[in-house]
């Protein structure tokens, strides 16, 4: 009869970064142990608080299927000897399966009739098998370091204290980390720190928050944080700001949350926000709150691991707590101030960069001249863009990010424009380290783009130009990004610039580089390439990134935009056959061993099927000509897909290689012409299956 089961393991604090993981990665492995050894069950649930790690299966089958076992061993004729006597072979091979000879039986193999083995062999029952299954699952859970404790030898990411191990109401026998499996598990540190009883699996989530004041359900715990702290937002008609990042930590601090609001002085408010929620959040885990303006309000949310009988001493602790690491920020901005930026860009000249590539100063230097190059590119101002890539990287120097290193770029928006500098400079220091993530917005202004693209182009020409490519698992300049970040920002913003021009800019700003002249081949290639993954996550087939990049397109814009029109034709009913066509012309024209004639004479055309081609793509020529001009892609291929009937005339019922020489290049002629125009967007023979 199918009884539920579950496993908890106690420990000390666990880091709640990665409990949710862990987790996740505990039910996994258990479910992959049950099925691996097939056993059925009707589903399974994951808890985790700050103390343990538990995995509940519902209806898991108390033992595993029957198995029939066949096993082939030598064959009949070498089974017995000239007297009848069973051979060794035979003798051996049944002793192996723990049988006598004569209960073997025959089996006919395309090899002959062989001795075989058989029987049913009864399934392995789920409390013999859930001890391995579990230790299996814990040893293979991702924790990079592992801790010994006491004097015991077993390892793990903290100490284990207890173990809880029951299917349906029995206790499995059964024990590791130095503990024998009970059905005892330990409450609430504060509120119920003893040990409870857990009679069946389903009673497991209403013992510990009834009598050890604990939820257990790391959703639900979450959900009831979400709960509490908007509703402590909305007291003060305000509205808390929930980083989801931040709501999973917090849940992993606390077994039994209660949600409570602190204040801070409002002359802290003179502070840029950011520095405020930075400190709040990295530092306190605190929620910070904003009213409907999305302003930021001298309030805080926080979650704690106690209800207390005074909550206001709570709140006051934790309002001593934030007050010096405001009151730091504070100092900072203040004192950062006193320095204006132009006055740092020297002190860049004492950090370096690169060892090889030289320092932030010379990095600034680069990265000032190829973003007036970009800008001019671009229409946006030169002057305001070179003045932004020289000062980009000063707050580098600042106390500010020295404390704070997230506001990077942000501690240069507010300190440029306490400067007096122009608010397009001030944004564009801002936003230079943006996209910072997949999906992450983009720079605002023309300005910020040229910037954020130098720096990046400047980093990509620089490290491939000293021959430290990125190489499996290692990018320690995070180029896969940048590329990628590059990528998004032309084509997104719509920026028609030629990678390859902008490269060779990088390249000139660089002095004497390893690589050489090939280095702008080699980060065109890679940069390309990161395509690839792009279009897989939009759902794209790779053909259709390979039928582009066959016609090595170097601008990133044009790129994309042939992507998509060649995505869409490829939907259509006339697709494969147009692209197995091509491939059959690019096959036929590949095999000659001279050059294939480029125009076509008509007065040789004496099929009609190849008269009727020949004046459809003509006609075609005239229609896609203005079109491909536009980069009107899709439309221009969707003109050429109403050639399928006339090409498929023109292979049914034309010999193209004829005996007649003259005969056969003039079609072949009409075939490399038919081949040119779907090559004016793509390769498309690259979409056939054929």
């Amino acid at each position: 009869m199918p009884q539920d089961f579950l496993v908890e393991i106690g420990t000390e604090e666990l880091p709640p970064t990665a409990l949710k993981s862990l987790a996740i990665a505990f039910q996994q492995g258990v479910e992959d142990g049950l099925r691996k050894r097939e056993f059925q069950f009707e589903s399974s649930e994951w808890f985790a608080t700050p103390r343990r790690l538990a995995v509940r299966v519902q209806q898991l089958a108390e033992q595993a299927p029957d198995k029939d076992i066949e096993v082939q061993g030598p064959p009949v004729a070498a089974a017995k000897d000239k007297s009848g006597n069973w051979t060794k072979a035979a003798e051996g091979f049944a002793s192996k399966n723990g049988v006598t000879p004569e209960q073997l039986e025959q089996v006919d193999t395309p090899k002959g009739a062989r001795l075989v083995f058989r029987e049913t062999r009864a399934g392995e029952k789920a409390s013999d098998c859930l001890p391995g299954i579990v230790e299996q699952s814990l040893a293979s859970l991702p924790i990079p370091k592992r801790m010994r404790w006491g004097a015991s030898r077993a390892e793990f990411i903290r100490p284990v204290h207890w173990l809880l191990m029951l299917l349906g109401k029995e206790v499995i026998e059964s024990g590791f980390f130095g503990l024998r499996a009970d059905r005892k598990t330990l409450g609430h540190r504060f509120h119920g720190n003893e040990w409870l009883t857990v009679d069946e699996p389903a009673d497991y989530e209403t013992v510990l928050e009834k009598q050890g004041r604990v939820i257990a359900s790391f959703e639900k715990r979450q959900q009831i944080i979400r709960e509490q702290i908007t509703g402590e937002a909305k007291k003060l008609s305000a509205n808390v700001v929930i980083d989801p990042d931040l709501l999973d930590e917090v849940t992993a601090l606390v077994e039994f949350p209660v949600a409570l609001t602190g204040s801070f002085d409002k002359q802290f408010l003179n502070v840029p926000a950011e520095a405020l929620i930075s400190s709040m959040k990295e530092h306190q885990k605190y929620f910070h709150v904003e009213n409907d303006d999305g302003e930021l309000l001298p309030n805080f949310v926080f979650i704690s691991n106690i209800q207390s009988r005074d909550p206001s001493q709570v709140v006051q602790g934790n309002e001593k707590v934030i007050r010096p690491r405001l009151s730091d920020a504070a100092f900072f901005f203040e004192t950062d101030k006193k320095t204006k930026l132009a006055d740092r860009v020297e002190r860049l000249g004492s950090i370096v960069f690169q060892e090889k590539l030289g320092t932030l100063h010379d990095k600034t230097r680069r990265v000032e001249s190829l973003a007036g190059f970009i800008a001019a590119g671009i229409g946006a101002n030169v002057q305001h863009s070179q003045r932004a890539g020289l000062l980009a990287k000063t707050d580098l120097t600042s106390e500010m990010v020295l404390e704070f290193d997230k506001m990077q770029g942000i501690a240069g928006y507010y300190y440029a424009l306490n400067d007096g500098e122009d608010r397009e400079v001030a944004e564009a220091i801002r936003d230079q380290y943006l996209p910072r993530f997949a999906g992450d917005q983009l720079p605002e202004n023309p300005s910020a783009c040229a910037v954020a693209l130098a720096d990046r182009l400047d980093t990509l020409v620089g490290i491939f130009g000293i021959n430290q490519p990125p190489s499996g698992s290692k990018d320690p300049f995070a180029l896969r990004r940048a590329s990628l970040s590059v990528l998004r920002i032309l084509v997104e913003k719509r920026l028609p610039l030629d990678l390859r021009t902008l490269l060779e800019e990088a390249k000139a700003n660089h002095r004497d580089l390893p690589a050489g002249d090939s280095v702008v081949q080699q980060v065109l290639d890679y940069m390309i390439e990161r395509f690839r993954a792009w279009y897989e996550e939009a759902n794209i087939p790779v053909q259709i990134f390979q039928a582009v990049s066959a016609k090595e397109v170097t601008v990133p814009l044009d790129f994309d935009e042939r992507v998509k029109a060649v995505h869409r034709f490829s939907q259509l009913p006339e697709a494969e056959a147009l692209a197995a066509a091509n491939k059959r012309v690019s096959n036929i024209i590949a095999k000659q061993s001279g050059d294939v004639p480029d125009q076509v004479n008509e007065a040789l055309l004496s099929e009609a099927a190849e008269n009727n081609l020949w004046t459809a793509v003509q006609q075609k020529q005239k229609d896609v000509e203005p079109l491909f001009a536009k980069q009107q892609y899709t439309e221009g291929l969707e003109a050429l897909a109403s050639l399928r009937e006339m090409v498929d005339s023109f292979f049914d019922h034309v010999m193209v290689m004829t005996d007649d020489e003259a005969l056969r290049n003039n079609r072949l002629a009409l075939l490399k012409q038919l081949r040119e125009l779907f090559l004016q967007v793509a390769d498309i023979s690259l979409l056939s299956n054929a």
